[in-house]
């Protein structure tokens, strides 16, 4: 049987099967990590329209990828597959101004030696997406994932499996269905799982960016009055030699006059905001722009379907952490599961999927909860607020202690955590 496998059929339930609906970073993690530790005692399907475009649909996004899951790559195995699109990200630079300003003060710095773990590891490596979906994808074509493009109509959970109808008219019989079908996931729509969150007046601005300096590793967090400029290190290349990832947060209401007009005025735009430390920039992929939410489903889990990444959070992306949310929750569930199988005990069963869930809601929470709040200190321009935020910030620059636990947080490797995220073996 072929791994990607488009022929209408239908097959035999039973407890010894899972299927994942969305073939994106979290999914497809998942889908690899289990079929790893199980093989064929374990079927692993991932359903999702988009295969058939591959890892081509998700060209001009790069991620952050913390310590605690590029550990968890380094455990499937994969990272050497990742490492040469992937640029360490050794030191972070925070500054606070208005656009016009000659000057951008620096408030905080992380990188400089006082918040090292002892590893001496950087805290995150900038991946670009498309090539780390097309190492994932050839992974869980290698061990032996069922790859099927097309999507989920329905899935009906009974007392020992779950019935999934697909959009090509045949039926899989599963243990547990993961929804990791965004955020606007259909699968937890379906099951009744409430959603608690809201829309920010901010649109959410992605692009490649080519530039003559090297960035050195180093990535700057610029808050403006309308929200956070972020630009990210990407792998050398480009006609400049060097290129970074920009995420520009602006007020969604601005958006089509900033990007609205011809190439050179949208990169004049991205310019005012990027300064001139890395020299002439270039436009390599985009711009383009992304409506930014907040959003936390009320449960992680239904009768035999977990939700997993965007379909159970969304967050602010100021602090690059939804992806690693994501990954934190596919080890997690990865575990779950795991034990239970091992056991000889049902998979989707609530008590598995209860598991899951306390391990992850806290730090779902936390994380929603901080970069929410952040986002409403910097994104705008009060002169008492200025003064308050650039005195903390100035405040934790001088408490090493207190940088390492920020490092920490923003690498994943706060706490105990899933074993994977510890690059311990399921």
């Amino acid at each position: 049987m072929s791994a990607m496998d488009r022929s209408p059929r239908h097959r035999r339930s039973g407890q010894r099967g899972l299927l994942i609906a969305g073939a994106g970073i979290a999914g497809l993690t998942l889908a690899v990590a289990l079929k790893q530790a199980h093989g064929a005692a374990l079927d692993v399907v991932v359903c999702d329209p988009g295969l058939e475009a591959g890892a081509a649909r998700h060209r001009g996004r790069a991620y952050a990828v913390a310590a605690g899951p590029r550990r968890m790559f380094e455990r499937l195995g994969l990272w050497p597959r990742i490492a040469p699109a992937a640029e360490a990200m050794r030191r972070l630079v925070i500054s606070d101004s208005r656009v016009g300003d000659p000057v951008r003060p620096v408030f905080l710095t992380f990188g400089d030696g006082t918040e090292e773990r002892g590893e001496g590891e950087p805290f995150a490596h900038m991946v670009e997406a498309e090539p780390l979906v097309a190492v994932l994808l050839d992974a869980a074509r290698e061990v032996g994932v069922r790859l099927l493009a097309t999507g989920v109509r329905a899935a009906v959970p009974g007392p020992s499996a779950i019935r999934v109808r697909l959009s090509d008219g045949s039926e899989e019989g599963v243990a547990l269905v993961v929804a990791a079908d965004g955020g606007r996931s259909a699968l937890r729509e379906a099951a009744g799982i409430g959603w608690v969150g809201w829309s920010y007046p901010q649109s959410g601005i992605v692009a490649t960016i080519q530039h003559e300096r090297d960035h050195e590793g180093r990535a700057f967090e610029h808050f403006l009055p309308s929200g956070p400029f972020a630009i990210l290190p990407l792998t050398a290349g480009g006609a400049l030699g060097h290129r970074s990832s920009i995420v520009w947060t602006e007020r969604s209401a601005d958006v089509p006059a900033l990007l609205g007009g011809d190439a050179a005025e949208t990169l004049a735009e991205i310019e005012r905001r990027f300064g001139h430390e890395l020299g002439r920039i270039a436009l390599e992929h985009g711009p383009s722009a992304h409506p930014l939410n907040l959003g936390i489903a009320r449960s992680f889990r239904a009768p035999r379907l977990a939700l997993l990444g965007d379909a159970a959070h969304v967050i602010h992306p100021l602090a690059g952490q939804g992806l690693n949310l994501g990954l934190a929750g596919a080890a997690a569930l990865a575990e779950a599961v795991t034990g239970a199988l091992r056991l000889g005990l049902d998979p989707g069963t609530d008590a598995v999927l209860r598991d899951y869930e306390q391990a992850r809601r806290f730090d779902t929470v936390a994380m929603a909860a901080a970069t929410d709040g952040l986002n409403r200190l910097f994104s705008n321009d009060s002169l008492p607020l200025r003064l308050t935020r650039d005195l903390g910030l100035g405040l934790v620059d001088r408490m090493p202690g207190l940088k390492r636990f920020f490092i920490g947080q923003a690498s994943a490797l706060a706490g105990r955590g899933p074993r994977l995220l510890r690059g311990e073996a399921l």
